[in-house]
């Protein structure tokens, strides 16, 4: 059986953000038709130590917690000339035990998962699959157009470097993946393979325990101290919510930001993190994403599709999506604000819009059909 090592800048399971549901199903994909190894990073204590489903996944697990602070990995950019982004996950430890596979294993492919994993490429030989998911140079310079000062500085150097670093990474493995069309086109010959979602886990017609309140509800789902879903909320909650009568705004998501939580008030809930985000989904009259940064295929959008709820996102959030006649897409606030306000008003053909989304969920965004494409890649 075929031996691959799989690098990941997060652990992948529990599947239970975006990041990490694409990993997960990778890695799922690949282990059952080849014997994984992993190492990978965690930023929270609970993932170092995987359930016994996970775990028999893989042969060899090597999961390290991510402890190096911020300043010290800027610090550590400036002084080799690095990308931040890169500095921030290199790591001994991380390189020893890649060292120590790759020398006691017959590994015949590498999967890389993420840029900043790139750097722990330390032989040639192995077929080399990078998933770039998404292209983080083009992040960091969107975020630059918006920031000043010293901030304004570190992006348009982050975006710089980072854009030399994912070409030289590009130009030295055997194939690049984004999680978009869209996405690839950034970067010369890579291909993209999309998110998928599991529509028989996010089953609208079992037995999930809605949460309960008084009339209607719009949702939004999401990590909660990542800076788009930050800005994405907030302008919701200040701008958008005051001109939709009526409703309460749940906002759905581990980690809140101080700036989320001084959110809630009246009208605005902040769950914190929930144990099965399916209950408030199916308990949404409406689905928002109004991200005004999004690179790729949302998984939100997806989850909420699969759900068959309406939902409503901005060009940024549906980008990459197929999403004709299956979801609303808001051009601007007060294209958001009419297109919600007329799904609440109308329950026939916001449930009618929901079917089409689930439909359109199992039709095309099924994993088994989204990973397929990995397997001559990878030579399986």
């Amino acid at each position: 059986m075929k031996e691959i090592l799989f690098l990941a800048h997060r652990a992948p399971f529990p599947p239970d953000r975006g990041d990490k549901i694409r990993s997960f199903h990778i890695l799922r994909h690949l282990a059952a038709r080849a014997r994984v190894h992993l190492v990978a990073f965690a930023d929270d204590p609970r993932d170092l130590h995987p359930a016994a489903e996970y775990r028999a996944l893989v042969d060899e697990c090597v999961i390290v917690p991510r402890t190096k602070s911020r300043l010290r990995a800027a610090l550590e950019a400036l002084a080799t000339a690095q990308p931040l982004s890169v500095t921030a996950f290199a790591h001994r430890g991380v390189e020893r035990a890649v060292r120590d596979i790759l020398a006691r294993r017959p590994i015949e492919a590498i999967y890389v998962y993420s840029g900043q994993m790139a750097q722990y490429l330390l032989v040639a030989g192995p077929r080399t699959i990078m998933d770039f998911v998404d292209l983080d140079s083009a992040k960091f310079a969107a975020y630059a157009e918006d920031a000043q000062g010293i901030t304004r500085w570190m992006m348009q150097r982050e975006a710089r470097m980072l854009a030399a670093f994912e070409r030289e990474v590009a130009g030295r493995v055997d194939a690049s993946l984004f999680v978009s069309e869209a996405e690839a086109r950034l970067l010369p010959g890579s291909i993209a393979i999309e998110n998928g979602i599991d529509t028989a886990h996010y089953d609208p017609t079992a037995a999930h325990v809605p949460e309960v309140g008084q009339g209607p509800l719009v949702v939004f789902t999401g990590q909660m101290d990542y800076r788009p879903n930050i800005d994405a909320v907030t302008w919701f909650a200040r701008d958008l919510l005051p001109q939709i009568p009526g409703v309460r705004f749940a906002i759905v998501g581990r980690a809140p930001s101080a700036e989320v939580r001084a959110l809630a008030g009246e009208r605005v809930i902040v769950t914190g993190e929930v144990a099965d985000v399916r209950g408030w989904l199916k308990a949404a009259s409406v689905v928002v994403a109004p991200l005004k940064l999004a690179r790729g295929i949302q998984n939100k959008v997806l989850e909420a599709m699969a759900m068959a709820r309406p939902v409503v996102a901005s060009v940024a959030a549906a980008e990459g999506i197929d999403h004709r006649g299956t979801i609303r897409v808001a051009r601007d606030g007060a294209d958001f604000v009419a297109s919600v306000n007329a799904l609440l008003a109308d329950p026939v053909a916001a449930a009618a819009l929901g079917k089409a989304a689930r439909a359109q969920a199992i039709a095309r965004y099924d994993w088994a059909a989204a990973l397929a494409p990995l397997d001559p890649l990878i030579g399986l």
